[in-house]
This record gives C-alpha cells, sequence and structure tokens, in this order.
C-alpha cells in the first residue's frame, strides 16, 4: 500500500528533479508497488488557423518523437537515480494537447484464480476476437472496470491511503 507520504515524497523528488523546460504543468506521478509512472506534459504545437485535425495529429506526434529522442539521455539518467532512491522502475509518457503516449513501463504479472463461471467470460472474450488470450481477455476486464468505475476506484484508493498513513503513525508491532 503506498502512502499519501510516499506518494508526495516521491512527486517532490521529481518535482525537484525534473529540468524545468521539459513541462508546461507539473509532472503526473502514479507509483504502485512497482512502478513510477511520470507523465510530462509539454507546450502544444502551434498551427495556423484552419489546419486539420490530421495535421495537428500529426504535429503532436512529431513533437511527442522529438521529445522522446531528444530527452533520452536525461530520462535515463533521472530513473536510474530514483529506481535507486525509491526502489521502483521509472517508466514515462508525454502529453501534446490531447495526445498522451506512454513511453516505458511495466507489465506485471498477476496471478488468481478462477471459478467456471469466470473462466468462460475470458473464454467469451477469446472466442469473439476481443482477446487472443485468457490473460489478455483478463487484462480487457480490468481496464474497462477502471474506466467504468473510475470514481468509486478513486474514492476507494484514497480511503486506502487514510488508513495506511493512520497505521505508519501507530505503534509498532
Amino acid at each position: 500500500m503506498i502512502t499519501n507520504e510516499a506518494l508526495e515524497r516521491v512527486r517532490g523528488w521529481f518535482v525537484g528533479r525534473l529540468p524545468e523546460e521539459w513541462r508546461v504543468t507539473a509532472p503526473e506521478i502514479t507509483v504502485d508497488r512497482e512502478e513510477i509512472t511520470v507523465v510530462l506534459t509539454v507546450a502544444d504545437v502551434d498551427l495556423p488557423d484552419g489546419s486539420s485535425d490530421a495535421e495537428r495529429d500529426e504535429a503532436r506526434a512529431g513533437r511527442t518523437k522529438a521529445f522522446r529522442e531528444d530527452t533520452r539521455g536525461r530520462r535515463i539518467e533521472i530513473a536510474r537515480e530514483a529506481e535507486h532512491r525509491f526502489e521502483r522502475k521509472v517508466s514515462w509518457a508525454v502529453r501534446v494537447g490531447d495526445r498522451t503516449e506512454l513511453f516505458t513501463h511495466v507489465a506485471a504479472p498477476a496471478m488468481t484464480r478462477l471459478r467456471q463461471p469466470e473462466r468462460l467470460v475470458l473464454d467469451t472474450l477469446v472466442d469473439a476476437g476481443v482477446a487472443r488470450s485468457r490473460a489478455e481477455a483478463l487484462a480487457w476486464c480490468v481496464k474497462l472496470v477502471g474506466q467504468h468505475e473510475s470514481d468509486w476506484l478513486g474514492e476507494l484508493r484514497e480511503a486506502m491511503s487514510h488508513v495506511a498513513d493512520v497505521r505508519t503513525k501507530g505503534p509498532s508491532a
């Protein structure tokens, strides 16, 4: 469980460590047991009035690619420092306008035991071509729940974070 204090420490470190020219706004930091994801917002593209959506999309894709390539060395250096300090892998993403692209990420396995009714759900998704495997079908289900229950999940995470904070202030066992 990630406490509010632990998340604040990670956010604070990245805010202090990241070059100012890399961002338009404060970085968006997400932390779990294995990974720290840093989403940087860079300046949107400046196109003439009347530019098409396709032109804007491609300009944003170009800005994203340029940022990724131009900052690779410094991002690797910062990630190594953070990985040593916080004992988690660091992943990077960049947001340009309404386009967000994740560069690197951890794909952590999640083992579970499912009863037949749950397996049938996954098999239906595989048989219908929605997913190539049960693992991919399960990942699809988790994404779907995350999209449709984001407010509830957010409240639950916040409540769990408060519980974790209170536990850290209590007596040690």
